[in-house]
């Protein structure tokens, strides 16, 4: 049934010229692509303990995924049947295997973050927000890249993350205790699963020419990645607060060019700096796995010390100012 319904949502697209496509396949990139870099502005510039909730959110969600794609080993859609053909270049961003999707579990995550986070006060951002994640997990299947199962998974993934992480959150506040110990069990979660994916089996199937359909080498790449940024994540958060002691500097005018310039270095990591240096050095694996650790470093610790140091320095120097104006 869920081949059908996909070759279903396909004639659909055929018979209206693909018209639809480019607006569902942005959804898609808008998903993975911008909306992970939200939380860093949350966190650097607006609420610190919000920020904290959407990157813990996000990087667990992350991990788990990952984890449960490696486990499952779905296909997809277009491995399953040939008759599938996803539309435009939504096949290149689709990596890893299908079960459960990736862009539907973030976008279900930072959005969902938001509708916890602004129901109250904002209703309409909510209520936008609850669109745009069934836009989301809706293009994944109309542009022929996810079945139902994949998107439905997704969404109630993230659904549990977001309201075990909420809950956590209100009890252990400020504890850092508590926070020390469940950092250590995150690190050990991360060992664990590091061992997991590389020692577990994994489907070999070939085609009639003797190709391999899907391999899992490849496949593996999201998971390193994603245990590399949750490990970041971890040490990051620990450095932050123990040395850091980061405190949005609200009302310095250097505040928001500081962020902008944070979120645009971390992405040109992410998407240029990286692949060109670090997974050409390392590999797939241990390459993906060391750079996204260095970018959760960079965004839990170094960015916020640099951002501190420069509105402390400006702060200074306007005070310097008014006392000489005396």
């Amino acid at each position: 049934m869920d081949i059908q319904y996909l070759l279903w949502l396909q004639d659909i697209r055929m018979a209206t010229g693909g018209m639809f496509d480019e607006f569902f396949n942005a959804l898609s990139k808008f998903a993975v692509d911008i909306l992970p870099f939200l939380p860093l502005v949350v966190f650097w510039c607006v609420d610190k303990r919000w920020g904290y909730i959407f990157l813990t959110n996000h990087w667990t969600g992350e991990l788990i995924n990952s984890i449960i794609k490696l486990t499952v080993c779905a296909y997809r859609p277009w491995v399953r049947s040939v008759q599938i053909k996803p539309a435009g270049d939504s096949k290149v961003a689709a990596t890893g295997y299908s079960f459960p999707s990736g862009h539907t579990r973030t976008a279900t995550t930072i959005y969902g973050t938001i509708i916890t986070w602004k129901k109250d006060k904002h209703k309409v951002i909510a209520f936008i927000c609850g669109v745009l994640i069934f836009l989301t997990a809706f293009s994944r299947n109309y542009l022929g890249v996810h079945t139902p199962q994949d998107v439905i998974v997704g969404f109630v993934e993230s659904i549990i993350i977001i309201s075990l992480i909420g809950y956590l959150e209100n009890k252990i506040r400020d504890n850092n205790k508590i926070l020390d110990i469940l950092s250590l069990v995150g690190i050990l979660a991360v060992i664990a699963s590091l061992v997991y994916i590389q020692l577990k089996p994994y489907p070999m199937a070939y085609d009639s020419t003797g190709a391999l359909l899907v391999d899992p080498q490849k496949m593996m790449n999201d998971g390193f990645k994603a245990c590399g940024a949750f490990l970041g994540f971890i040490i990051g958060s620990i450095i932050e607060r123990y040395v850091i002691h980061y405190e949005i500097p609200v009302g310095s005018k250097s505040l928001p060019f500081m962020t902008c310039i944070g979120v645009g270095l971390a992405m040109a990591w992410k998407d240029l700096f990286a692949p060109a240096t670090i997974v050409i050095a390392f590999g797939g694996h241990w390459g993906n796995f060391i750079s996204r650790f260095l970018m959760l470093i960079f965004v839990m610790c170094i960015w916020p010390a640099v951002i501190q140091n420069k509105c402390k320095k400006e702060k200074k120097k306007a005070g310097v100012a008014k006392v000489q104006e005396l």
